[in-house]
């Protein structure tokens, strides 16, 4: 794993051969509660100020800001495939695949996994957007089966989830973990006690166990936990516990 300056970008040497990044909040333009390389064009932040954050990342994964390809993410399961520039409206989605070389695909996340994808011999990668509900829902499995319609095979392919929110920080309540426990038992290892009734869930652990039971090469967590680090991620939850009124989103790209 390493970490480029300038922009800070967390790479993993699962997805070597490929240009991918997770993107810190570091080095962005924007100031105040979105200080830094805030993404998020759902935010409150400056659209212009958004789209010049967007322009450095586009610069660095070395394509025009048209070729940087996102989608309206809603926590759903659905995987979309692209071709070449940004499609506008952006689809609602959240996983993209792509075959296109010269065409970054990207996700925004603030807590959320962002896990990236890569089959080198098919030449075929994918971001995804994996909350709780989406990777409960299938969004991982959704991505593999997209990619492997686009000439993936899955045994091939390496995936990486980025910066997301660590079971330490993320408190839940029974009926969450009665919601995971009743779909499968075995889903109680990703979960810890916590005060009272309170549980503290593993959110990349169930993200790895997905992958790993979807059939894929190899994955890993980057080992980054976005709620404790604030001087590098933006965090949803650490936004709420603050009682700020917006939080920044962070980005994660790939391309061929």
């Amino acid at each position: 794993m390493t970490v480029t300056t300038s922009l800070e970008i967390i790479t993993s040497d699962l997805l070597e051969g490929v240009q991918h990044g997770f993107f810190t909040r570091r080095g962005g333009a924007s100031s105040g509660i979105f200080r830094g390389l805030n993404c998020g064009t759902g935010s409150s932040d400056q659209s212009s100020i958004v789209d010049t954050n967007r322009g450095r990342v586009a610069e660095a994964m070395g394509v025009p800001p048209g070729r940087l390809v996102t989608v309206h993410q809603t926590h759903s399961a659905r995987a979309v495939t692209v071709a070449d520039a940004q499609p506008l409206p952006r689809p609602e989605a959240d996983a993209i695949v792509t075959a296109s070389p010269g065409t970054a695909i990207a996700i925004l996340t603030a807590d959320c996994q962002p896990v990236l994808f890569a089959d080198r011999t098919a030449g075929v990668i994918a971001a995804a957007h994996a909350g709780w509900r989406g990777a409960f829902d299938g969004v991982l499995e959704a991505t593999l089966d997209t990619m492997e319609e686009m000439g993936a095979d899955r045994t091939n392919v390496r995936a990486v989830i980025g910066p997301s929110i660590s079971q330490r920080a993320y408190e839940v309540g029974p009926e969450f973990f009665e919601a995971f426990f009743d779909e499968d038992r075995d889903n109680a290892i990703f979960f810890t006690n916590g005060e009272g009734d309170r549980f503290l869930f593993d959110l990349p652990a169930y993200g790895l166990h997905r992958l790993r039971q979807a059939g894929v090469a190899e994955a890993e967590w980057t080992r980054h936990c976005t709620y404790s680090d604030p001087d590098r991620f933006f965090s949803y939850r650490r936004s709420v516990h603050q009682g700020e009124a917006d939080y920044g989103r962070l980005i994660s790209a790939i391309r061929l």
